[in-house]
């Protein structure tokens, strides 16, 4: 029989209320806690901690606190990805981020998602779809990124763009739902 934190990172109905996740996610919160009030004098300690929270992170991440997670393990950075202030990824599933990938302030991104039926929601039991943001991405300031979506490289999200499909490479999307504003010539 699959644990519920196999049948969580395939995609699968799993029962979030699992020990062991419930341990985990509070693990990750402890992490994320501490960094969140690490003062400015601090950024080696922070550091630290951050590639504790986030194991899978490449070279030059930076991460302007307050920033939340589920779990951490899941996301997975290239080098010199930059998250702004008040980020929010929910990391049920794989987060996967390219390299030079710039997060704008209050931007969220969710890999969890929950049934239609409602039966079946209200069971508590939730599932997951990952998320891949490529190279040379720009995310604008409150942006909302939606479970199972691809951003392929050189697109830029607007601020504000609610994103619940896949984007292009080298284009800039906007709105809600987010749709193709126009494209980038390089």
């Amino acid at each position: 029989m699959m644990s519920e934190k196999t049948k969580m990172l395939s995609g699968e109905l799993y029962n979030p209320n699992d020990r062991e996740l419930v341990e985990e996610r509070h693990q990750a919160r402890l992490l994320f806690q501490k960094i969140n009030q690490l003062n400015e004098d601090s950024k080696k300690k922070r550091n630290s901690l951050l590639k504790e929270l986030l194991p899978n992170s490449g070279k030059g991440l930076w991460v302007e606190p307050p920033f939340y997670c589920d779990y951490g393990y899941n996301i997975h950075t290239g080098k010199n990805v930059f998250f702004n202030f008040n980020c929010v990824v929910l990391d049920v599933m794989k987060v996967e981020f390219g390299d030079q990938v710039l997060v704008g302030p209050d931007v969220q991104i969710y890999t969890a998602t929950h049934p239609l039926d409602v039966k079946t929601r209200n069971s508590w039991l939730e599932y997951a779809k990952p998320v891949s943001i490529g190279n040379n991405v720009w995310i604008g300031g409150g942006a909302i990124i939606y479970p199972g979506v691809t951003i392929e490289d050189g697109a830029v999200i607007a601020g504000g763009a609610v994103v619940t499909k896949s984007v292009p490479a080298n284009v800039v999307v906007g709105g809600n739902p987010a749709v193709i504003i126009k494209e980038i010539i390089n």
